[in-house]
């Protein structure tokens, strides 16, 4: 019987012990952290638990790796550790940092590709920016096109323009399918909506008409008339006869100027020599310029040039004597001396 009660003292002594020491140990992964900055940490792919406990030893933010290591299988056995770049907030406990990480709140990064920039700049950007993995570096556009979508399309205009939030170690790739399906998404959704009687074939056609609206203004409220002015000449099989297809088929050739000669030597990108639209896009089309092509201002508008006001907006004429007269106000303005400013 004696020894009975010594076995029961011990056991009742191991389990007060026990149970204050899982007491202590949760309330030391709950407690604020000792760091009073922002830390940021990075997970590697295929990093353990007891790796990354010693990183985060390593940066101040766990004294007794080993301890919460234990509490760690005990307590939280599902734990992940989810790969990539973390913030870690000032104070904040060992128990929320790992909450952090095994749901993943990485540190974004983000690139922006501008409305109207060319598939060439968004791949520039692209291999430009430390945080992203590159997977494409030394392939040609169509290998590109092939392992976006599974098709030998051309790229330009086929991706959306936009700022891209990711976390670090996101590949090339992912972004630019990314892109491309939010484009086809919206170019699918607004040629459902179209406006009936439309000069365009396939929702292709209006992709490669919004990046002509997108490069001809910057005005928002003028490209729904911009868009008219394409429509109108389409449908009386005008020429449209606009200036960024001609410097887009140009290429590296193109300086800054736009010459008589290049309005005159003919190519697949010359609206002054063809009729008709372009064979593809000239650029990354956004929203708008979308929207404006799918429905468009018409008029009864043909023409348009830029406008003396100096706003970047363009004055728009019915008749061509209407025109003429507006870019003869325009190179008047435009040959009139600028006052010197004041120092």
């Amino acid at each position: 019987m004696r020894r009975l009660r010594q076995f029961l003292f011990v056991m009742l002594s191991l389990a007060v012990v026990g149970y204050g020491g899982w007491q202590w140990l949760v309330r030391e992964v709950s407690k604020p952290g000792a760091h009073t900055e922002a830390v940021r940490i990075n997970v590697r792919k295929g990093d353990g638990l007891r790796q990354v406990l010693t990183t985060l030893a390593s940066r101040g933010l766990v004294a007794r790796p080993r301890a919460v290591e234990f509490w760690v299988r005990v307590a939280n056995p599902g734990l992940q550790l989810k790969a990539g770049r973390y913030e870690i907030g000032p104070a904040e406990s060992v128990r929320d940092i790992l909450a952090q990480i095994d749901a993943g709140r990485v540190l974004l990064e983000s690139i922006t590709i501008i409305e109207g920039s060319r598939f060439a700049d968004f791949r520039a950007a692209l291999e430009a920016h430390s945080e992203i993995e590159q997977t494409l570096r030394g392939l040609d556009d169509r290998d590109v096109m092939w392992r976006v979508s599974g098709r030998p399309l051309h790229p330009e205009g086929r991706f959306f323009p936009d700022t891209y939030r990711f976390a670090a170690g996101t590949t090339d790739l992912e972004i630019l399918i990314t892109a491309y399906r939010k484009m086809d998404a919206l170019l699918d959704g607004l040629w459902a909506e179209r406006a009936a009687d439309l000069p365009l074939d396939a929702p292709e056609d209006a992709l490669i008409l919004a990046s002509i609206v997108e490069k001809e203004t910057a005005v928002a409220s003028e490209r729904p008339r911009v868009a008219g002015v394409f429509v109108s000449r389409l449908r009386k099989g005008m020429r449209l006869q606009t200036d960024p297809t001609v410097i887009y088929g140009l290429g590296a050739a193109y300086d800054g100027d736009i010459r008589t000669r290049d309005l005159r030597t003919d190519g697949p990108y010359n609206t002054y020599t063809r009729a008709g639209l372009p064979p593809t896009p000239i650029a990354l089309p956004g929203e708008a310029a979308l929207r404006a092509a799918l429905r468009p201002e018409v008029t009864g508008d043909l023409y348009f040039v830029a406008s003396d006001a100096g706003d970047g907006s363009h004055h728009f004429s019915r008749t061509y004597a209407e025109h003429e007269k507006a870019v003869a106000r325009w190179l008047a303005h435009a040959k009139t001396p600028k006052p010197a400013e004041k120092k």
